[in-house]
């Protein structure tokens, strides 16, 4: 991602499901509660909730 587009992104991370992992429009994946999708600043995000480790991928898709 750009550097401004990323700042958006870490912003809008840190205000939504970083704040509440189960909010913000977020859905179950894989039938496990605790792993998880959801669109955050127009990057689908995937993330496991877990007290213990912090790790998000997120995958930006541009028209081709």
């Amino acid at each position: 991602m750009a550097a401004g587009r990323r700042s958006r992104f870490d912003a809008a991370m840190a205000g939504t499901v970083g704040r509440a992992p189960y909010a913000h429009g977020s859905t179950p994946i894989k039938g496990e509660r605790d792993y998880r999708e959801a669109t955050v600043s127009g990057a689908i995000v995937v993330y496991y909730v877990s007290a213990g480790v912090r790790t998000v991928t997120a995958v930006q898709l541009n028209n081709l």
